[in-house]
């Protein structure tokens, strides 16, 4: 696509004419200087439209436009009228820091952009996390005010708070205060209440004055205080109606950690432009899908695994010959979906395809069209009612998305904007575009950012096709690590250039394909070098795996940890009826020989089957656990990826075990 010179700022210099039409059709915030400006304008276009909608809430809450902006200001006035300090002499252009411990809720959203009005920056964290890690971010981002969820949330931290210097906590809840020693607290209305009887004092800031501090989600002991500025997120505001267009009213919904730089630069775009964010969570996200039929959803490839899983769940229900019918009918699908993209030059294996190529592809596509037609009319409509049917496109970020999962929604009709990007880019660096969505790439830059692949020995760029380094430049480039110079220099060059972590290559059309991360490598004895992402996603195909890890770094094979998908294990069981499973209320024994070889089975199919296979990338030993890899036992962050180590230090003995055999 042709690109073209843009007389507006510089993190328009690189869009193409596509994306700058779809541009023009947005509320253009360029001229807005402080992320929290934004919400007075749109009061004013989008006034009695709901921004935010708690269906879950007792009682329910729903947030016109203006309501929110009012809302925002009166929080903020009254943390000022509270005390909060003007500024801090010490570190220029860094206003006073508050810690905002809460989940998804409307109160989150308008305490967020109330401290940031109020000229402070935020920093943010779930209040589900370990109690020592919020006393370290409160201590570590030097906060003197202390927002919290509710009552219990204060009193987890109670007792660590006297050696801090918070003088003032602010409870999102309308419980009544407690009293507590050398503490003013006060809950939310009486906080907005405060804020009705005074003004607000304007502060000194501007787009490089920092605004919040996210800290790293505990793949190391301590986490990092990542500074992203008004400048950073604004970014993000200005360039993600490249990737989505909505239109005002259009219904989102919120299931990730509104805390979290993926989540929260979604909501500050897609509320930016009108659209109604309804709060849910997983134990109602079934019935609210069918309940408020979102036209967006931003999510991790954990949720879309578990629609997949709950959808695979409902096909094997059927009776035999259905099931047969419906793995016909995907099986052609997946033939039909696979000529198409070569038709569009949207396949990944076939990056430039000839002429001749093309027309091939194109035939088949239409002789296998019938198929996908039947298939639309029995069975993807069907899947698509679980989902509202209304959906627009639906945003998956924050890990690699696995190829079966993208097919199948491809398959069905839903399409799949797969982004990349890290909390320290703010976090999105690159998407899948709806009129150039290249299934198993994460996409294009988006405006103003550049990608660059180098060698991760000799930092020497890399021509398109090689896999190396992944490096990032652009406007959302975090500032550094709070207080923590030495991390920022590992990690940005003196010519701004952010090192990801990450292994990947660019098309010759600069998409963006990873590969995984550089730390995650398992290196065996033999000297290769194995990205364990690519092959665990290949596994989960399997209907019996819910969860792998893969293993064997410095030894002679890959290893494998796996969480098994104990229902579907029952269900083949009852079909073959065998006795893989003894009778009702006993466990299946893991051990035993016909299980372990169903499991051998399915990983030397689903690793053979993938794309680029070698004989290393062979699973030698593996484990069968019960318990999950979850938050709550702290094998997973709160966006739901695996936590390596963690999970290894857990299972070392077992580990050792496996490659002791």
């Amino acid at each position: 696509m042709t690109k073209i010179q843009q007389p507006t700022a510089s993190f328009l210099s690189n869009v193409t004419e596509q994306e700058y039409r779809e541009l023009q059709r947005l509320v253009d915030y360029t001229n807005v200087d402080l992320l929290p400006e934004i919400w007075p304008l749109a009061a004013k276009k989008f006034g009695n439209t709901v921004a935010l909608h708690n269906p879950h809430a007792k009682p329910e809450v729903k947030i016109t436009y203006s309501q929110l902006a009012d809302q925002i200001q009166r929080f903020a006035v009254g943390l000022q009228s509270l005390g909060m300090n003007m500024g801090d002499s010490e570190t220029p252009n860094i206003g006073e820091r508050i810690s905002l411990i809460a989940d998804n809720s409307p109160g989150w959203f308008i305490a967020d952009q109330g401290i940031m009005t109020a000229g402070a920056v935020n920093a943010v964290r779930s209040a589900q996390a370990e109690r020592e890690e919020l006393l370290f971010i409160i201590a570590n981002s030097g906060s003197t005010v202390l927002v919290v969820e509710d009552i219990k949330t204060f009193q987890k931290l109670e007792k660590g708070l006297k050696d801090l210097p918070i003088k003032l906590v602010i409870l999102l809840s309308d419980e009544t205060p407690p009293t507590a020693e050398n503490l003013e607290l006060v809950n939310f209305s009486q906080l907005l209440e405060i804020g009705s009887n005074h003004t607000l004092a304007p502060m000194k800031q501007s787009r490089d004055s920092l605004a919040t501090l996210i800290y790293t989600s505990g793949t190391t002991a301590k986490p990092k205080g990542v500074m992203l500025s008004h400048s950073n997120l604004l970014h993000q505001v200005t360039t993600l109606g490249t990737v989505v267009q909505p239109e005002s009213g259009d219904i989102v919904l919120s299931i990730l950690p509104t805390w979290h730089s993926y989540e929260r630069s979604g909501e500050y775009f897609l509320l930016s432009q009108g659209c109604t964010q309804v709060y849910t969570n997983l134990r109602s996200v079934k019935d609210d899908l069918k309940n408020f039929k979102p036209n967006y959803i931003i999510a991790v490839p954990r949720f879309w695994e578990s629609i997949y899983e709950g959808v695979q769940k409902q096909f094997r229900s059927q009776p035999a010959k259905k099931q047969q019918l419906i793995k016909f009918l995907l099986d052609m699908s997946q033939k039909y979906i696979q000529a198409r993209r070569i038709a569009e030059g949207l396949s990944l294996h076939h990056v430039n395809p000839s002429a001749v190529e093309r027309l091939g592809a194109k035939i088949l596509e239409l002789a296998l069209l019938p198929f996908q037609t039947l298939g639309e009319k029995l069975v993807y409509a069907k899947v698509r009612e679980a989902t509202g049917d209304k959906i627009k496109q639906v945003i998956s970020g924050g890990g690699a998305l696995p190829q079966h999962i993208d097919n199948f929604f491809e398959i069905i009709g839903v399409e799949i904007l797969q982004g990349y990007g890290l909390t320290e880019t703010s976090p999105v660096t690159n998407a899948r575009r709806p009129w150039r969505n290249l299934r198993g790439s994460s996409g294009q830059p988006i405006p103003g950012t550049e990608v660059k692949i180098v060698s991760p020995e000799t930092r020497q760029p890399l021509p398109a096709g090689e896999r190396g380094l992944v490096l990032l430049r652009g406007p959302q480039i975090m500032q550094g690590y709070y207080q923590n110079p030495e991390a920022t220099k590992k990690v940005i060059d003196a010519e701004g250039w952010f090192d990801s972590g990450d292994l990947g290559w660019v098309t010759p059309q600069n998409d963006l394909v990873l590969t995984g991360r550089a730390k995650d490598t398992i290196v065996l004895t033999n000297g290769e070098n194995i990205e364990p992402q690519p092959i665990e996603d290949a596994c989960l195909r399997s209907p019996y795996i819910d969860q792998i890890m893969l293993v064997g770094q410095d030894q002679r094979s890959l290893g494998a940890l796996i969480v098994p998908n104990l229902e579907a294990l029952e269900k083949s069981a009852a079909n073959q009826n065998d006795n893989i499973t003894a009778s009702s209320g006993q466990k299946i024994d893991l051990e035993s020989k016909m299980i372990q070889d169903l499991f051998r089975q399915e990983l030397n199919r689903e690793v053979k089957n993938r794309p680029g296979y070698r004989a290393d990338d062979r699973i030698g030993p593996f484990q069968l656990i019960i318990e999950p890899f979850s938050i709550e036992n702290g094998m997973m962050t709160q966006t739901l990826k695996i936590r390596r180590h963690v999970v290894t230090d857990e299972y070392h003995d077992i580990i050792d075990r496996m490659f002791a055999k």
